[in-house]
């Protein structure tokens, strides 16, 4: 059989996603279930009745819905489930992987206090009421000293109750400072919040898309809900659906689109405007929606031939003319085109002016609210609690500004800048919180310019880390509350990012705890009671599980049933729902935006660091907030990590120029960190890049994770985006040198 190269790609590529949702995962798992029995800290399966209990994966945003094999009442096998909405019985591999999590040596058993100073990092274990005292009465100093502001926490998010359940302790206690590290899908609402007017999620219909135009969404690494996408990806080969993947290097989703666009880096908002610009030049646009439906079309026009136009835009992202045409021609003339924003897995922002330009592109194609479009989403409501009652120390401390700045001044439509604390408070530009709480968060492994982090982490007089295992920041806290993992808890999960429906998942208890843990729902509970009134009277259930069942009401035995709830009535309407804003139509030129779109500057001086450092996803790494299974750590390419080195990729004519050739060792350099790395030639990265792993170079967690590579993140430093205050960093400037 004769295999080209366009063939091989997609063999390989296609045989890697599709191995996640095929029958091989299961007895690939099996596999590892016989050999990982070696492994002290993994419990050999009883022999018993065999039974099935659904449940939903939170090991990323995706949502999927999962059903565990269980014998003799263990847990043994994870499985997709059938007939879900989001994954319809698919799985990825770290959703197959997670069974490990649940016994991995990595977890922390019971309540830990630190004892000696931070840098010894030494615990010693507690009782929960000790915890909980220790930590009750480190809030009650704050509110006794009339600073209630001076509490803060970061959360893995803000949708769901236990999310809830932590802001509403947090206005009762007096303290605006609740803090969400920001993604892709932030700067995406936000996006649709100026120009559409709506609030809430916003969804993609892929599955019935004929033209994806994607900037440098990682489809095949872990974007949105991963699952979803593989499916997705094998319904538009089957509908001879055009994938555009835009992005400076060829990662697997561009391996498998049927083009990729190579593009200098972080140039993709100007190429999307670009785009734009040959629509609008060659009249390509839907008229009817635009004359009816748009405001501030004329302006955005002329901005459109004199800013954006495709010479100058060639000449500042790489792609020529002919090819911005070409695409622009593709895009107008698919009768189901979209396109979408977010680089990698979307773990990080970009600029807000960015995914704007993203946005009006599937707005000129009028394609909202329709099959293959944009939909606008409510949120699933269903938290209807009462409004808390607040003494005079919590209304004072609510009207103290926030730490991040957020939500106040030039960045008034933001609500989450936490990527702009650090430096805030190790330059001493705002009086530090004197207790931070880390609920289901990593900022010292997550967070760019982990030096800067970590200096400000210090200056922070007490930590308490809700997290499930020992990593980076459970480790460099002053008290642990170890948390259940997602297999032993109850939890809603909300639809995943740019899922197209209202959806509500369900986690649920498949075992009992293993551990000395408890849920962070029922720890936030304990805690509320405590502190006594006005606190505890705005926390009057019994436990979490009682809230969730509440709060839930009609949707309860859905969920039980199901493992799921979607409303059997949602429409996302037409075009007349799509836009809440003052003019009831798409605004092109919001007010009090400034949507010029430029090239973000990477941070360093180029004389001194020459060449562009960028982080590219793997679907066999998480980024932090979640352990590693081992066995994924374990399954990582050798081009990627060879024993405990780390490689980047290095086009060979910049390796040449600095005399490096395949396997050796080198030194990345930036202006924040540097690292000791070995060289991947790769054909498929553009010169004078260099492109650098995500998910390594754990300091915490395991022996079988830990030590191996390096922390992308050490290297990189953030680049506040002056429009909305986000990361809009893409990169870094970098030089590299023989080791």
């Amino acid at each position: 059989m004769k295999i080209d190269r366009r063939g091989f790609l997609a063999f390989s590529v296609g045989g890697a996603a599709g191995t996640a949702l095929s029958p091989l995962p299961w007895r690939l798992t099996d596999d590892v279930a016989i050999w990982s029995q070696n492994w002290p800290w993994t419990p050999v399966p009883k022999t018993g009745a065999v039974s099935f209990e659904k449940s939903t994966c939170t090991l990323c945003p995706g949502g999927c819905g999962i059903e565990v094999r269980k014998v003799g009442g263990r847990p043994v096998k994870i499985e997709g489930l059938p007939g879900h909405p989001v994954n319809d019985g698919g799985i990825c591999i770290l959703g197959l992987a997670g069974l490990q999590l649940l016994y991995g040596p990595s977890r922390v058993r019971t309540p830990m206090q630190k004892v000696g100073g931070r840098a010894e990092g030494h615990f010693k274990p507690i009782t929960w009421e000790a915890g909980l005292s220790l930590l009750a009465e480190k809030l009650k100093e704050l509110r006794q000293s009339g600073h209630p502001e001076r509490l803060a926490c970061i959360a893995d998010s803000d949708r769901g109750t236990n999310p809830a359940l932590i802001k509403r302790f947090m206005t009762t206690f007096g303290s605006p400072n609740f803090h969400v590290q920001a993604n892709a899908q932030d700067a995406y609402e936000m996006a649709a919040y100026v120009m559409n007017g709506t609030m809430g999620p916003v969804g993609l219909d892929l599955e019935n898309s004929d033209f994806v135009l994607s900037f440098g969404s990682g489809f095949l690494e872990g974007w949105g809900s991963p699952v979803r996408v593989f499916h997705a990806n094998s319904q538009w080969r089957d509908r001879h659906a055009k994938v555009v993947q835009i992005e400076p290097r060829l990662s697997n989703t561009a391996a498998k689109a049927d083009q990729w666009v190579p593009i200098n880096p972080g140039t993709e908002g100007l190429l999307a405007m670009g785009i734009a610009s040959e629509i609008v030049k060659n009249s390509l646009y839907n008229r009817y929606f635009v004359s009816q439906y748009t405001q501030g079309f004329e302006n955005w026009q002329r901005a459109l031939s004199e800013q954006y136009n495709a010479a100058k835009v060639a000449e500042v992202t790489g792609v020529v003319p002919a090819l911005i045409s070409e695409l622009a021609k593709g895009f107008a003339g698919a009768q189901k085109p979209l396109a979408i924003f977010g680089r990698g897995q979307g773990d990080n922002p970009s600029s807000l002016p960015e995914a704007m330009a993203v946005h009006a592109l599937n707005a000129l194609v009028g394609n909202f609210n329709a099959d293959g479009g944009v939909w606008m989403l409510p949120e699933v409501d269903y938290i209807d609690w009462p409004d808390p009652e607040m003494d005079q120390v919590a209304a004072e401390g609510m009207q103290q500004p926030r730490l991040d700045g957020a939500a106040q001044g030039d960045f008034f439509q933001s609500k989450y800048l936490l990527s702009r604390l650090p430096e805030l408070i190790a330059n001493g530009q705002v009086v530090p919180p004197e207790v931070l709480m880390l609920a289901g968060s990593n900022p010292l492994y997550t967070l760019r310019n982990s030096a800067l982090v970590k200096a400000a982490f210090e200056k922070i007089p007490f930590v308490v880390s809700f997290s499930s295992f020992m990593d980076e920041s459970a480790q460099a806290s002053d008290l642990i509350l170890p948390q259940h993992t997602y297999l032993e808890r109850y939890q809603d999960v909300p639809a995943p990012a740019g899922f197209p429906k209202p959806l509500l998942g369900l986690a649920r208890p498949v075992v009992s705890p293993v551990y000395n843990t408890r849920y962070l729902g029922d720890v936030i509970i304990a805690l509320a009671g405590q502190m006594g009134s006005p606190l505890a009277n705005a926390f009057e259930w019994e436990g979490y599980k009682a809230c969730l069942e509440e709060t839930m009401g009609q949707r309860w035995k859905a969920l039980l049933d199901e493992g799921y709830y979607l409303d059997p009535y949602f429409s996302p309407g037409g075009w007349d729902r799509a836009f809440k804003t003052a003019s009831g139509k798409f605004e092109l030129n919001p007010a009090n935006i400034d949507t010029t779109v430029s090239v973000i500057e990477p941070p360093g001086e180029a004389e001194a660091y020459p060449l562009l450092l960028i982080p590219y996803d793997s679907m066999r790494l998480t980024n932090g907030p979640v352990a590693n299974p081992p066995f994924l750590t374990k399954t990582v390419a050798g081009t990627i990590l060879k024993k405990e080195e780390l490689m980047v990729e290095l086009n060979p004519e910049t390796a040449g120029q600095y005399g490096l050739s395949e396997g050796s060792l080198a030194e990345v350099a930036t202006s924040v960190g540097q690292a000791k790395v070995r060289v991947h030639l790769f054909n498929g990265i553009k010169p004078g890049v260099v492109a650098i792993p995500t998910g390594l170079g754990r300091t915490a967690a395991d022996a079988f994770t830990a030590g191996k590579g390096v922390n992308a993140n050490a290297l990189m430093a953030t680049v506040a985006d002056p429009v909305s205050g986000m990361d809009a960093a893409w990169g870094i400037r970098a030089k590299i040198t023989k080791a």
